[in-house]
Formats: structure tokens, C-alpha cells, sequence
């Protein structure tokens, strides 16, 4: 269901500070943080190309990836990333250390089929209240998406978190109420009179 695991080396960082992290950029490696598991965080350099051609790939935030720490190697999740806002650069990553029984929390991607079923085949328009959902999530069994099925969804419906099929131990950070990811509505501009009388 996620994806495969993958690996990154990694160098464990002496110095830690603006300076350094500059230093490190400028050397092609991205200065990130390993914390969590009640453990010391570990501060870490990783190759730029790799991390960033990673992220590129899609469903970073969602696959547990292993950092390979001066030989040691540490079970992670990326928790967040900095983004240098000109160039598309990855500034610093915080990664949290996660064993299998680690339940984590996640933003998950909100995939819709079966749009030709429902009423957005005679001109309904999807109106997508939730592109992504926080889910509880053991960390060894992440969904790289949930999948809403719009079939024989009429104008007027809406779609709610209990319309999803979540993967078993994978529960919404939202448990008070069934809340909605999405509507079916009429379009905007509404149909015009004459098509009206003759439907």
C-alpha cells in the first residue's frame, strides 16, 4: 500500500548554527534533525540531489524512509520541511524516529473515482472541501492515499469522512464529528431557462 522504504546516507553534524548550516548548503548538503522516540535528537547532513529528488517523487510526508547515520541505521518519517521560497531549495528537514509500533499523524492526499458515475457526468461540480486528511497512522502501514468513490453521488450530496474505506489501525485525527470532504454542487453559473423546460 506505501511505498517501499528507501535509504539515505547521512553524515552525523558536529557544528550546528547558521553558519554551518550555510556551509553545508553551499557543499550540496541539507542540514536536518532526527528526534522523537524519547531519544537525543541527532543533528544530520544529507545529500541535497537525493532529499530533493525524493520530494519531487511524491509521497514524501507519508513513506518511512531508513538514514543511514555513520553506519547506524535509524527508522524515520519526514515530520516537516523548509523550502527556500526563491530558488525550490530544501533548506532543513525535521525527521521523527519511528519504530513499527509508532502510530503517527499524517496528512494524507484525498484521491476521488468514479466521477463519470455520479452527477458530475450531467454537470455537477466537485466541490473539494478537504484536498488532504489527518490521519492516525502506524507508522509501518501509511496509506499513501485515501480514495473517495463519487458513484451514484447526485447534486446536492456531500461525501464524509465515514464514506471512506480507511486501512485497518488508521483512524482521522477528527473524531467528533463526521466531517465532510467533499460536496457536489450545482454549477456556478447555473443551467440556462431554456434547457430547464425542456429537460
Amino acid at each position: 500500500m506505501s511505498h517501499a522504504a528507501y535509504e539515505l546516507k547521512a553524515e552525523a553534524r558536529e557544528r550546528v548554527g547558521k553558519g554551518s548550516s550555510r556551509e553545508l548548503r553551499r557543499n550540496g548538503l541539507i542540514p536536518a534533525v532526527i528526534y522523537g522516540d524519547k531519544q537525543a535528537p541527532i543533528a544530520i547532513s544529507l545529500n541535497a540531489n537525493e532529499v530533493t529528488k525524493r520530494i519531487h517523487a511524491g509521497g514524501f510526508m507519508t513513506t518511512v524512509a531508513v538514514i543511514d547515520v555513520n553506519g547506524e541505521k535509524v527508522n524515520v518519517l519526514p515530520k516537516d520541511y523548509q523550502l527556500d521560497p526563491v530558488r525550490d531549495f530544501t533548506m532543513h528537514i525535521d525527521f521523527l524516529r519511528v519504530s513499527a509500533d509508532s502510530k503517527v499523524t499524517v496528512e494524507v492526499p484525498v484521491h476521488f473515482i468514479n466521477e463519470e458515475k455520479s452527477a458530475i457526468k450531467i454537470g455537477g461540480v466537485l466541490n473539494v472541501v478537504r484536498h488532504t486528511v489527518e490521519l492516525h497512522c502506524p507508522a509501518n502501514s501509511i496509506p499513501e492515499f485515501i480514495t473517495v468513490d463519487l458513484a451514484d453521488h447526485k447534486i446536492g450530496d456531500s461525501l464524509h469522512i465515514s464514506h471512506v474505506k480507511l486501512p485497518a489501525g488508521v483512524t482521522p485525527v477528527i473524531t467528533d464529528r463526521d466531517f465532510t470532504i467533499a460536496t457536489i454542487v450545482a454549477p456556478a453559473a447555473g443551467v440556462s431557462e431554456a434547457e430547464t423546460e425542456e429537460a
